[in-house]
Protein backbone atom coordinates (compact mmCIF):
# COMPACT_ATOMS: atom_id res chain seq x y z
CA UNK A 1 0.00 0.00 0.00
CA UNK A 2 2.94 2.30 0.66
CA UNK A 3 4.02 2.02 -2.97
CA UNK A 4 0.53 3.08 -4.12
CA UNK A 5 0.56 6.09 -1.80
CA UNK A 6 4.03 7.07 -3.03
CA UNK A 7 2.85 6.82 -6.63
CA UNK A 8 -0.20 8.93 -5.77
CA UNK A 9 1.98 11.62 -4.19
CA UNK A 10 4.28 11.58 -7.23
CA UNK A 11 1.34 11.96 -9.62
CA UNK A 12 -0.12 14.85 -7.64
CA UNK A 13 3.26 16.58 -7.71
CA UNK A 14 4.28 15.98 -11.32
CA UNK A 15 0.81 16.40 -12.88
CA UNK A 16 -0.41 19.33 -10.80
CA UNK A 17 -0.62 21.58 -13.88
CA UNK A 18 -3.17 19.22 -15.47
CA UNK A 19 -5.72 19.57 -12.64
CA UNK A 20 -5.86 15.85 -11.98
CA UNK A 21 -7.70 14.20 -9.11
CA UNK A 22 -5.95 11.17 -7.63
CA UNK A 23 -7.53 8.60 -5.35
CA UNK A 24 -6.76 5.13 -4.07
CA UNK A 25 -9.44 2.47 -3.75
CA UNK A 26 -9.12 -1.32 -3.55
CA UNK A 27 -5.35 -0.96 -3.71
CA UNK A 28 -5.55 0.75 -7.10
CA UNK A 29 -4.61 4.31 -8.01
CA UNK A 30 -7.01 6.20 -10.28
CA UNK A 31 -6.30 9.56 -11.90
CA UNK A 32 -9.27 11.60 -13.14
CA UNK A 33 -8.02 13.93 -15.85
CA UNK A 34 -9.86 16.76 -17.69
CA UNK A 35 -10.08 15.66 -21.30
CA UNK A 36 -8.22 18.73 -22.59
CA UNK A 37 -5.18 17.47 -20.66
CA UNK A 38 -5.42 13.77 -21.41
CA UNK A 39 -2.67 13.68 -24.06
CA UNK A 40 -0.23 15.70 -21.96
CA UNK A 41 -0.86 13.45 -18.96
CA UNK A 42 -0.46 10.25 -21.00
CA UNK A 43 2.80 11.51 -22.50
CA UNK A 44 4.21 12.33 -19.09
CA UNK A 45 3.09 9.00 -17.65
CA UNK A 46 4.94 7.24 -20.46
CA UNK A 47 8.10 9.35 -20.64
CA UNK A 48 8.76 10.51 -17.08
CA UNK A 49 11.48 8.26 -15.62
CA UNK A 50 9.68 7.75 -12.31
CA UNK A 51 6.42 6.75 -14.03
CA UNK A 52 7.62 4.94 -17.16
CA UNK A 53 4.20 3.52 -18.09
CA UNK A 54 5.41 2.10 -21.36
CA UNK A 55 2.48 -0.27 -21.85
CA UNK A 56 -1.22 0.40 -22.40
CA UNK A 57 -3.03 -2.70 -21.12
CA UNK A 58 -6.56 -1.62 -21.99
CA UNK A 59 -8.66 1.33 -23.10
CA UNK A 60 -12.43 1.25 -22.92
CA UNK A 61 -15.52 3.42 -22.85
CA UNK A 62 -17.99 3.61 -19.95
CA UNK A 63 -21.57 4.88 -19.80
CA UNK A 64 -22.27 6.24 -16.31
CA UNK A 65 -25.90 7.23 -17.00
CA UNK A 66 -27.29 4.66 -14.53
CA UNK A 67 -24.49 4.90 -11.99
CA UNK A 68 -25.72 3.95 -8.52
CA UNK A 69 -28.82 2.19 -9.81
CA UNK A 70 -29.50 -1.54 -9.71
CA UNK A 71 -32.10 -3.58 -11.55
CA UNK A 72 -32.53 -5.74 -8.49
CA UNK A 73 -30.98 -6.51 -5.12
CA UNK A 74 -30.96 -9.56 -2.91
CA UNK A 75 -30.95 -10.29 0.77
CA UNK A 76 -28.06 -12.27 2.18
CA UNK A 77 -28.65 -16.00 2.20
CA UNK A 78 -29.50 -17.58 5.58
CA UNK A 79 -29.86 -21.04 7.04
CA UNK A 80 -33.37 -21.25 5.54
CA UNK A 81 -32.03 -21.65 2.02
CA UNK A 82 -31.68 -19.51 -1.06
CA UNK A 83 -34.85 -17.39 -0.92
CA UNK A 84 -34.11 -13.83 -2.06
CA UNK A 85 -36.00 -10.56 -1.97
CA UNK A 86 -35.99 -9.02 -5.42
CA UNK A 87 -36.65 -5.33 -5.91
CA UNK A 88 -35.48 -2.41 -7.97
CA UNK A 89 -33.18 -0.20 -6.00
CA UNK A 90 -31.23 3.06 -6.27
CA UNK A 91 -28.32 3.64 -3.94
CA UNK A 92 -29.25 6.84 -2.11
CA UNK A 93 -25.64 7.31 -1.00
CA UNK A 94 -24.20 7.17 -4.52
CA UNK A 95 -24.44 10.11 -6.90
CA UNK A 96 -22.75 10.97 -10.17
CA UNK A 97 -21.79 14.58 -10.86
CA UNK A 98 -19.46 14.01 -13.82
CA UNK A 99 -20.24 13.78 -17.57
CA UNK A 100 -22.13 10.74 -18.78
CA UNK A 101 -19.34 9.03 -20.75
CA UNK A 102 -15.84 8.12 -19.69
CA UNK A 103 -12.72 6.76 -21.33
CA UNK A 104 -10.61 4.55 -19.08
CA UNK A 105 -6.92 3.76 -19.65
CA UNK A 106 -5.14 0.95 -17.77
CA UNK A 107 -1.37 1.40 -17.80
CA UNK A 108 1.52 -0.82 -16.75
CA UNK A 109 5.12 0.00 -15.97
CA UNK A 110 7.20 -3.12 -16.48
CA UNK A 111 10.32 -1.38 -15.23
CA UNK A 112 8.82 -0.23 -11.92
CA UNK A 113 6.22 -3.03 -11.63
CA UNK A 114 3.26 -0.76 -10.93
CA UNK A 115 -0.10 -0.08 -12.53
CA UNK A 116 -2.39 2.91 -12.78
CA UNK A 117 -5.86 3.69 -14.05
CA UNK A 118 -6.53 6.97 -15.85
CA UNK A 119 -10.03 8.29 -16.58
CA UNK A 120 -11.32 11.19 -18.59
CA UNK A 121 -14.93 12.21 -19.18
CA UNK A 122 -16.95 13.66 -22.01
CA UNK A 123 -20.49 14.96 -22.38
CA UNK A 124 -22.93 13.40 -24.85
CA UNK A 125 -23.09 16.73 -26.67
CA UNK A 126 -19.32 16.74 -27.25
CA UNK A 127 -18.02 13.20 -27.70
CA UNK A 128 -14.55 14.14 -28.98
CA UNK A 129 -11.51 12.91 -27.06
CA UNK A 130 -7.89 13.13 -28.21
CA UNK A 131 -6.43 9.89 -29.55
CA UNK A 132 -3.40 8.34 -27.84
CA UNK A 133 -2.54 6.03 -30.73
CA UNK A 134 0.74 7.85 -31.36
CA UNK A 135 1.67 7.36 -27.68
CA UNK A 136 0.75 3.68 -27.52
CA UNK A 137 0.15 2.00 -30.90
CA UNK A 138 -1.99 -0.66 -29.29
CA UNK A 139 -4.69 1.98 -28.71
CA UNK A 140 -5.75 1.61 -32.36
CA UNK A 141 -8.36 -1.15 -31.98
CA UNK A 142 -9.26 -0.11 -28.43
CA UNK A 143 -10.31 3.36 -29.63
CA UNK A 144 -12.18 1.88 -32.58
CA UNK A 145 -14.04 -0.40 -30.16
CA UNK A 146 -14.98 2.53 -27.88
CA UNK A 147 -16.21 4.42 -30.95
CA UNK A 148 -18.22 1.44 -32.16
CA UNK A 149 -19.82 0.50 -28.85
CA UNK A 150 -20.24 3.95 -27.24
CA UNK A 151 -19.97 6.51 -30.05
CA UNK A 152 -16.90 8.18 -28.54
CA UNK A 153 -14.88 9.98 -31.22
CA UNK A 154 -11.08 10.06 -31.04
CA UNK A 155 -9.50 13.09 -32.65
CA UNK A 156 -6.52 12.36 -34.94
CA UNK A 157 -7.19 8.62 -35.05
CA UNK A 158 -6.02 7.54 -38.54
CA UNK A 159 -8.76 4.97 -39.22
CA UNK A 160 -11.72 5.46 -36.89
CA UNK A 161 -14.44 3.07 -38.07
CA UNK A 162 -16.55 0.30 -36.63
CA UNK A 163 -14.70 -2.85 -35.61
CA UNK A 164 -17.35 -5.18 -34.10
CA UNK A 165 -20.66 -4.17 -35.67
CA UNK A 166 -21.09 -3.85 -39.43
CA UNK A 167 -21.50 -0.78 -41.61
CA UNK A 168 -25.31 -0.86 -41.58
CA UNK A 169 -25.59 -1.04 -37.80
CA UNK A 170 -27.64 1.68 -36.11
CA UNK A 171 -26.64 3.03 -32.71
CA UNK A 172 -24.00 2.04 -30.18
CA UNK A 173 -24.87 -1.20 -28.34
CA UNK A 174 -23.02 -0.63 -25.05
CA UNK A 175 -24.89 2.56 -24.23
CA UNK A 176 -27.28 2.01 -21.33
CA UNK A 177 -30.25 3.35 -23.32
CA UNK A 178 -29.65 1.03 -26.29
CA UNK A 179 -32.61 -1.40 -26.60
CA UNK A 180 -31.83 -4.98 -25.62
CA UNK A 181 -33.17 -6.33 -28.91
CA UNK A 182 -31.52 -3.64 -31.04
CA UNK A 183 -33.10 -1.39 -33.65
CA UNK A 184 -32.84 -3.40 -36.87
CA UNK A 185 -32.38 -7.02 -37.83
CA UNK A 186 -30.73 -8.44 -40.97
CA UNK A 187 -32.15 -11.17 -43.18
CA UNK A 188 -31.35 -12.55 -46.58
CA UNK A 189 -33.83 -11.46 -49.26
CA UNK A 190 -34.01 -14.09 -51.99
CA UNK A 191 -35.64 -11.73 -54.49
CA UNK A 192 -32.92 -9.12 -54.11
CA UNK A 193 -30.23 -11.75 -53.53
CA UNK A 194 -28.66 -9.77 -50.74
CA UNK A 195 -28.87 -9.13 -47.00
CA UNK A 196 -31.33 -6.40 -46.06
CA UNK A 197 -32.13 -4.65 -42.80
CA UNK A 198 -35.63 -4.31 -41.37
CA UNK A 199 -37.04 -2.90 -38.12
CA UNK A 200 -36.64 -5.47 -35.38
CA UNK A 201 -39.85 -7.45 -34.70
CA UNK A 202 -38.87 -8.95 -31.35
CA UNK A 203 -40.84 -7.56 -28.43
CA UNK A 204 -38.65 -5.90 -25.77
CA UNK A 205 -38.46 -7.76 -22.48
CA UNK A 206 -37.16 -6.93 -19.04
CA UNK A 207 -34.57 -9.18 -17.49
CA UNK A 208 -35.85 -10.19 -14.06
CA UNK A 209 -33.83 -12.66 -11.96
CA UNK A 210 -35.53 -15.81 -10.80
CA UNK A 211 -36.65 -16.08 -7.20
CA UNK A 212 -35.62 -19.43 -5.77
CA UNK A 213 -38.18 -20.77 -3.31
CA UNK A 214 -37.40 -22.21 0.12
CA UNK A 215 -35.77 -25.62 -0.17
CA UNK A 216 -36.57 -27.90 2.74
CA UNK A 217 -33.20 -29.61 2.38
CA UNK A 218 -31.70 -26.52 3.98
CA UNK A 219 -34.24 -26.00 6.77
CA UNK A 220 -33.19 -26.86 10.31
CA UNK A 221 -35.17 -29.36 12.35
CA UNK A 222 -37.23 -26.76 14.22
CA UNK A 223 -38.19 -24.83 11.12
CA UNK A 224 -39.02 -28.08 9.40
CA UNK A 225 -41.26 -29.16 12.30
CA UNK A 226 -43.06 -25.80 12.32
CA UNK A 227 -43.76 -26.12 8.62
CA UNK A 228 -45.43 -29.50 9.20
Amino acid sequence: MADIENLKALAEKELADSNITAKVALNELTLDVPKQHIRAVCLKLRDHAEFNFEQLIDLCGVDYSTYGEAEWSTEESTYSGFSRAVEKKKDQFTSWDKPRFGVVYHLLSVRHNHRIRVRTFTEESDMLVESVIDIWNVANFFEREAFDLYGILFNNHPDLRRVLTDYGFIGHPFRKDFPLVGNVEPRYDAAQQRVIYEPVNIKPRVLVPRVIRDDNRYLNDRTKADSE
